[in-house]
């Protein structure tokens, strides 16, 4: 989420959250040196449940500097880290998928995995388990790995501390993506959302602009049949590489 997906928690997340001026929105300034300008961040943390909309940003930090997956994994794969939650005012948005957000459905928000991929999540506090389906992007808060929705986090018990260490486990593996992607930023001012892809489209990227809700505009880049012209867009010009 990007979260829908939201492009951009103490608690949850930071990919669409309430108030808008709470959302973290440093990737708007730091990922796009030249091509953005005029951005304020904020970076006072949420409460539990406002969530870190799915944001373009640095990396998350996965287990032990593990990096997260560039595609689809095979059943079994795991990541450890820590998770947050969102509901208000993301319920009954789009997320980065393009599915409406539901607090209350088993969804959840990650950086890289697939939409589509099933995971179990197991509190490593609690030993409470869930099972969730990727349909978002984030969370893009420093040492998070997942945004889960409300009722993920009621039945793991992050409701109320707002996140919390667990372990992610792949169940079921999506058909391999074949269309590709990059959120290239995420701003409050649509101006410099147009002005942001105006540029990108100078440079013969075909971009658009997406209301991401909660006074966010998501620039998107592509897109490409191929995941590697993609990775080496974001790699020039920063952003992060999505499915579509």
């Amino acid at each position: 989420m990007n979260a829908g997906h939201g492009v951009l928690h103490h608690g949850p997340r930071t990919r669409r959250a309430g108030p808008v001026g709470l959302a973290l929105l440093s990737f708007a300034c730091l990922a796009l040196p030249g091509l953005v300008g005029g951005c304020s961040l904020v970076t006072r943390p949420l409460p539990p449940g406002a969530g870190a909309s799915p944001t373009p940003g640095a990396p998350g930090a996965g287990t032990a500097g593990r990096a997260a997956p560039a595609g689809p994994v095979a059943p079994g794969w795991t990541e450890e880290g820590v998770a947050s939650w969102y509901g208000n005012p993301f319920h009954g948005r789009q997320t980065a998928s393009g599915e409406t957000y539901d607090m209350e459905a088993p969804t959840a928000a990650h950086q890289s995995l697939p939409f589509g991929t099933v995971v179990q999540v197991e509190n490593l506090t609690s030993g409470a388990t869930t099972t969730l389906r990727i349909n978002d992007r984030g969370p893009f808060v420093g040492g998070r790995i997942l945004d889960v929705s409300r009722r993920g986090a009621r039945e793991l018990g992050l409701l109320g501390p707002g996140t919390g260490p667990v372990r992610i486990t792949v169940l079921e593996a999506p058909e391999p993506q074949r269309c590709w992607q990059v959120q290239a930023g995420a701003f409050r001012e649509r101006s410099n959302a147009e002005g942001a892809r105006a540029r990108l489209e100078s440079r013969g990227v075909p971009a658009r602009v997406v209301d991401a809700g909660g006074g966010l505009y998501r620039v998107i880049a592509g897109p490409w049949n191929e995941r590697t012209p993609a990775a080496e867009h974001a790699r020039r010009n920063g952003g992060i590489v999505i499915g579509c």
